[in-house]
């Protein structure tokens, strides 16, 4: 995917997810939002995973662990989708492990739970 492709795919999802944001406000449960959110991407027709299971690489290629990204997008970028008062540096910390740690390069972290949508782009 072309660094063109993938910031249109990131205007779409941002759209989306501040649509879902705005219509459900905060105070609801993460999978709600994530549920939503994506409903309303599926049917904009865009292909994507839900709870899919990451293999966590060490430097040698040896895995050592797995984790469950919120959704995974067009096998090319990880969502990871939180509800709660206000992004932290531990979020930021978690985003961006996850994109050392496996074969993806873009992450976005969205916080549906604050009355202001948050949503940050992360790029190994």
């Amino acid at each position: 995917m072309t660094d063109q492709e993938m910031l249109q795919l990131v205007d779409q999802i941002r759209e989306t997810a501040f649509a879902v944001h705005r219509y459900f406000g905060p105070g609801h449960f993460e999978k709600g939002y994530e549920n939503a959110l994506v409903n309303r991407l599926r049917k904009s027709g865009m292909t994507l995973d839900q709870q899919r299971t990451i293999s966590v690489c060490d430097e040698d290629g040896t895995v050592v662990g797995e984790y469950v990204a919120d959704l995974v997008i067009n096998n090319e970028l990880i969502l990871e989708l939180k509800a709660c008062e206000c992004l932290t540096h531990a979020h930021e910390c978690q985003i961006m492990g996850y994109l050392r740690a496996t074969k993806y390069r873009h992450g976005l972290l969205i916080n549906f739970g604050s009355r202001k949508f948050e949503i940050k782009k992360y790029i190994l």
